[in-house]
C-alpha cells in the first residue's frame, strides 16, 4: 500500500501524476472536500475545514490520545462512602465512586472510554454553586435528546439533515465532594461517580472510526501533529498459504498477442516484490508464454479478498480498457458494496487476450478466493472470455454488462451518436425497457429511425444476443445494478491516464493503491455515518423496519418503491388455496403487472422482477401485501449484502 506521509502526493503540494492531494493536516483527500486552502506549509496543503480552521487563528487536529489515560485516583478512605479495597486506579471502565481531581479530568477519561467504546460524548447538563464552582456535571452519549421541531412559520428545506439525536440514555454524571477544612468558596476537591449507564439504543461506530467521532477531535492553537492517518486504522490479515494445483497453466503454448513496453516487466516485479515484503496476505500470479516472455499478471490482497467474501455474489471482468485504447490491458474484478459504492477484488494486465489466457485469469481468480465463485459474472461481449467462462466457470450465470455494451456503440454506432438524441433512446433500450413486447418494438423503431437498419454487422449481432445482455430477458437474475451503478462511476476516467505508455508503470501501480484506500475510506466514513445518524420517516412499520435494516443508499431504493405503491391500483384475479393473484395498475401510465402471494409462508413474487434483480421489492409487491394486511416484510426479503451488518459474521 502506498504509505501515508511517504511524499508530496500523498501529504500535500501539486500532486503530479502519483495521485490526489491530500489535506497535511487530517489525511483527507483532495477528491472528498470542496477545495483545498492554504495553511502554513504553503498553498492547497489544507483541505476546507482545516484551512478555514487555520485561517481563524486554529487548527484541526484528530485527538492523539495519550498512552497513560486520565486515571481516577482511589477514594478517601476517611470518606465512610468510599470502598477501601477499590483498586479504581488501574479502571477503563467507569464505575460509581470513582473519583477524579476536577471536572476536566473525568470528561477526558469518559471521552476515552467513549472513543475504545464507539460513541461520542458532550456535556449534558451541570450545575453550579454561587461561587459559580461546578457542583454537579453530567456528560452524556452524543446522540441523547431529541431534536427540537421547528417553529411555526419555519420554510421547509428541500434536503433535512439525517438524525444524530434519538434519545440515546447513556450518561456519566460526577459530583463534587468538599473537604472538610476547605472554605466553602474554594474550588478545591474532588469529583465522584454518582451515577452511569453503559446502555445505548443505537448502534457504535467500528472501532477504526474511532477519529471520526467528533469529541475525539479537538481544536488545538499551532500546528503540531495531525494524528493518526484514517488509512492506519484498516484491517490487518494475516498470511494466507496456497497452492495452485498440478493442472494449473503458469505458461501458455503460443507467443503473447502483444508486446509489453520497455520497463513494465520490471516495475511489474518490483510492485510485487514490494507488495509481499509489507502485506503478508498479498497474492499474485504470473503466466509466462512459449518464449518464457512475461505475459499476463493477476494480484490481489486480503482486504480485496475480504470484501469478496461478503459482497462477491456478483462480479464485473472490465477489460475495456485494453479495448478503449487506454495503452496498456488493465483488467479489474468489480462489485458493490453494501452502501452500492464500487469496490475492486484484483486486477489483472493481459498482454494476451485469449481463450487460454482468459481461462488462466479465471481459474487463478478463483485460487486466490480460496474456491469461491460468484454467482454472476458480467463482461464484456467477447467470444473468448465467453468460452473461458463456459470451460472453466460453468456453473457461474454469465450476461454482458450492458454498461460495456454502451461503451462499445460509442466506437461501433459513433454515427448515430452525432444525433443528440441517439444516446438517450439507445440508453432507454439498454436499461429501462421491461416488457419484451415493448423492447421488439421500440427496438425495431431505434433501427429505423437513426438508419441502423442495414449494413451494419455490430447492430445485427447484439440484437442475436440480446438475451445476454437486454434487462427484459435478465431480470431473474440476481445483478445487484452493478451496470447502471459502473455507468455514473468515474473509475475509469481516473485509472486512464496513468495507463499512457508514455508513463513508468509503477505510477500506476501506486496510484491504483491510493484508489484502493479512497475506496477503503470512503466506506468507513459511510458505516460512520449510518451509525451516527438515523433518518426520520413516516409512522409505517413497513418503512421503519427498512430504515432499521437497509443501509442509507439501500433505504432510498426501498422508499423510492414505496412511493410507488401509494400510486398503485390493485385488483384481484384469481384464488387458489392461500395463493393469490393480482393485477397492479402503476401510475399515469398504467403500466401493468401481475403478483401473486401465498399466504402459507407469505412469499410474494412479481412481473417486473425487481426483487430477483436488484435485491430489493417492488412497490407492487408492497401494494398486494398492503391489501392482504401485511404490514411487514418477510426477513427473507432483505437480502445480507444490503444490511447495515452486512459484514458481521454469522453465529455458527
Amino acid at each position: 500500500m502506498a504509505e501515508p506521509g511517504g511524499g508530496d502526493q500523498i501529504n500535500g503540494g501539486s500532486g503530479g501524476d502519483d495521485g490526489p492531494t491530500r489535506c497535511r493536516q487530517c489525511g483527507l483527500s483532495s477528491i472528498f472536500t470542496t477545495h483545498m486552502r492554504s495553511g502554513p506549509e504553503g498553498k492547497r496543503t489544507l483541505c476546507n475545514a482545516c484551512g478555514i480552521a487555520w485561517r481563524k487563528g486554529k487548527q484541526r487536529k484528530i485527538a492523539a490520545h495519550d498512552p497513560t489515560p486520565p486515571q481516577p485516583h482511589p477514594p478517601e478512605t476517611s470518606n465512610p462512602n468510599s470502598n477501601p479495597n477499590s483498586n479504581s486506579d488501574s479502571k477503563s471502565i467507569p464505575e460509581i465512586g470513582m473519583e477524579f481531581e476536577n471536572e476536566d479530568r473525568a470528561y477526558q477519561f469518559y471521552n476515552r472510554y467513549a472513543g475504545t467504546t464507539g460513541f461520542s460524548i458532550r456535556k449534558g447538563w451541570l450545575g453550579k454553586n454561587s461561587a459559580k464552582i461546578i457542583r454537579t456535571l453530567t456528560l452524556v452519549c452524543s446522540r441523547e435528546g431529541f431534536k427540537k421541531d421547528k417553529k411555526k412559520g419555519f420554510k421547509e428545506v428541500r434536503y433535512r439533515k439525517p438524525e444524530t439525536r434519538i434519545g440515546c440514555p447513556a450518561r456519566l454524571t460526577v459530583k463534587l465532594i468538599r473537604n472538610p477544612n476547605e472554605s466553602n468558596g474554594s474550588s478545591n476537591g474532588s469529583y465522584r461517580v454518582t451515577d452511569f449507564v453503559p446502555e445505548h439504543n443505537h448502534p457504535l461506530a467500528p472501532a477504526s472510526a474511532m477519529h471520526l467521532l467528533r469529541s475525539q477531535r479537538v481544536l488545538a492553537n499551532g500546528s503540531g501533529s495531525a494524528g493518526p492517518d484514517p488509512f492506519d486504522e484498516l484491517a490487518k490479515f494475516t498470511r494466507n498459504i496456497k497452492f495452485f494445483p498440478s493442472s494449473y497453466r503458469i505458461a501458455l503454448r503460443s507467443k503473447r498477442m502483444n508486446n509489453m513496453q520497455k520497463g513494465d516487466g520490471e516495475a511489474i516485479m518490483n510492485y510485487i516484490q514490494s507488495m509481499k515484503l509489507n502485506d503478508p496476505s498479498f497474492f499474485s500470479a504470473v503466466q509466462l508464454d512459449e518464449d518464457n516472455k512475461l505475459t499476463n499478471i493477476f494480484w490481489t490482497d486480503g482486504k480485496l479478498i475480504e470484501n469478496f467474501n461478503y459482497f462477491g455474489d456478483v462480479i464485473c471482468l472490465d477489460t475495456s480498457y485494453g479495448s478503449n485504447g487506454y495503452g496498456r490491458p488493465f483488467v479489474p474484478f468489480l462489485g458493490l458494496n453494501h452502501h452500492r459504492q464500487i469496490i475492486i477484488f484484483g486486477g489483472a494486465f493481459l498482454y494476451d487476450e485469449t481463450e487460454d489466457s482468459f481461462a488462466w485469469l479465471l481459474e487463478t481468480f478463483k485460487i486466490a478466493m480460496n474456491g469461491k465463485l460468484p454467482e454472476t459474472l458480467l463482461t464484456d461481449r467477447v467470444m473468448e472470455i465467453s468460452s473461458a467462462v463456459g470451460s472453466v466457470w460453468p456453473n457461474v450465470l454469465h450476461r454482458f454488462c450492458t454498461w460495456q455494451v454502451y461503451q462499445n456503440a460509442l466506437k461501433s454506432i459513433s454515427s448515430a451518436f452525432l444525433n443528440k438524441n441517439f444516446a438517450k433512446d439507445f440508453g432507454k433500450c439498454l436499461y429501462e425497457v421491461l416488457n419484451e413486447h415493448e423492447f421488439l418494438n421500440y427496438w425495431r423503431e431505434l433501427l429505423e429511425k437513426y438508419n441502423l437498419v442495414r449494413n451494419n454487422d455490430w447492430v445485427s449481432e447484439l440484437f442475436v444476443e440480446r438475451e445476454k445482455w437486454a434487462p427484459v430477458y435478465n431480470r431473474h437474475i440476481f445483478c445487484g445494478d452493478l451496470s447502471n451503478v459502473l455507468r455514473n462511476s468515474s473509475l475509469s476516467s481516473v485509472l486512464k491516464k496513468y495507463l499512457n505508455p508514455q508513463l513508468d508503470l509503477l505510477s500506476f501501480f501506486k496510484h491504483f493503491e491510493q484508489i484502493l484506500d479512497e475506496y477503503s475510506f470512503v466506506e468507513l466514513q459511510s458505516d460512520f455515518k449510518m451509525s451516527q445518524t438515523a433518518e426520520r420517516v413516516p409512522p409505517s412499520k413497513m418503512l421503519k423496519q427498512a430504515v432499521n435494516l437497509y443501509t442509507p443508499s439501500v433505504f432510498e431504493i426501498f422508499k423510492k418503491e414505496f412511493e410507488v405503491f401509494l400510486d398503485c391500483l390493485c385488483y384481484e384475479i384469481s384464488q387458489q388455496g392461500l395463493v393469490w393473484e393480482y393485477k397492479i395498475v402503476e401510475g399515469a401510465k398504467r403500466k401493468e403487472y401481475f403478483a401473486s402471494v401465498d399466504e402459507s409462508d407469505w412469499s410474494v413474487c412479481c412481473s417486473c422482477g425487481k426483487f430477483e434483480f436488484v435485491g430489493v421489492q417492488c412497490g407492487h409487491v408492497l401494494k398486494v401485501l398492503d391489501v392482504r394486511n401485511v404490514k411487514e416484510l418477510s426477513e427473507k426479503y432483505f437480502l445480507k449484502r444490503w444490511l447495515r451488518d452486512a459484514k458481521l459474521q454469522d453465529d455458527g
